[in-house]
Order: structure tokens, then C-alpha cells, then sequence
């Protein structure tokens, strides 16, 4: 049986260890990588499902532009999202990339966009709202063949998106 005393002196060093703790390896650092430009139909409204108001997104196009992607968004993906109550909308967007070379890319981008309920409701009318007013991330994967742009498969992706009412542009950036 542990003394209460000591017990006590375990308890301490814990918090006192979770306070000053450091982590184990350096900062990742962001390597912008590429901006997608998302063309967008609008939204078709499903209603109350999955913990808020479930609509989808489809994808008409689009462009890719950057230092180490260039190429177009082919038409027929999609953006499946679900807008809870509070500001926290869950994205989850599914489409095809076409590399200059003519390579395809096949892209999942879960993601959150969070905001006032106020913003969020001018965003889902496809309202023009300033980035600054609202939180939208992603972590973007890739599925690609061997070849030219296979290091999208073997590195990890960040993103943070901007709303417009049409489009939405993704930058993305390689986590090193």
C-alpha cells in the first residue's frame, strides 16, 4: 500500500512533469506544396442526419497551381459535409486531380470548418465572408501511382481553405 503522503508527492511531480513538459522532437515545419481552386455547384440540402444538417457539395472543375503540383480538378467529386449546431461543420471531400503530365490523383480531404453560427449560416447561403471570421483546415491524402508524384504519397498534408461563393481554394502544404 502507497502512503497517502507519498501518494500525495507522486501526484505533485505528475503535474509538475506535465507542465514543464517539452516535446521530444523538433517543430514540424510547412512547405507550401500547391493551391487547388475548387469550382463548386451549389448545394443540394439532404436535412437533419448524421448529428446536423447533412448536404453535398459537387465538384465541376477547377485548377491546381503551385511549386510542386500544376495541373486541373476533373469534373465529378464531391463535398460531403454535415453542419452541427454550434458552428462546426464536418467536410469530408472526395474528387480527382490532373497533373500537367497527365498523371491522376485521386484526393480525401476530411477536414472541419468552425465559426460563429451567424458565419456559418452566411457561409451555407453562399455568402461572400471574410477568411479571418471562421476556422477552415484539412488534412488532404493522396492516391497516386508510382512515378513523378509518388512523394504525395509519402508525406503527410495540411491544408486551410477559403469559402467563396462558388469555389473554394485549398493551400496545401507538405508537413516536413
Amino acid at each position: 500500500m502507497i502512503a497517502p503522503l507519498r501518494l500525495l508527492g507522486l501526484a505533485a511531480a505528475v503535474v509538475a512533469s506535465a507542465a514543464t513538459a517539452q516535446p521530444s522532437a523538433p517543430t514540424p515545419e510547412l512547405e507550401y506544396a500547391f493551391t487547388v481552386k475548387v469550382d463548386v455547384a451549389p448545394p443540394v440540402e439532404m436535412g437533419p442526419a448524421d448529428g446536423g444538417r447533412k448536404r453535398f457539395i459537387a465538384i465541376t472543375g477547377g485548377t491546381v497551381t503551385g511549386p510542386a503540383l500544376t495541373g486541373t480538378v476533373l469534373p465529378g467529386g464531391g463535398d460531403w459535409q454535415v453542419i452541427e449546431e454550434g458552428g462546426l461543420t464536418r467536410l469530408e471531400a472526395r474528387y480527382f486531380l490532373k497533373a500537367a503530365d497527365g498523371t491522376v490523383i485521386e484526393v480525401t480531404n476530411l477536414g472541419v470548418r468552425v465559426a460563429s453560427p451567424e458565419v456559418t449560416d452566411r457561409l451555407a447561403r453562399l455568402q461572400v465572408v471574410d477568411p479571418s471570421e471562421y476556422y477552415f483546415r484539412t488534412t488532404p491524402t493522396f492516391t497516386v501511382t508510382k512515378g513523378p508524384h509518388d512523394w504525395m504519397r509519402r508525406s503527410t498534408f495540411v491544408a486551410r481553405g477559403i469559402r467563396k461563393p462558388d469555389r473554394v481554394l485549398v493551400d496545401v502544404y507538405r508537413v516536413k
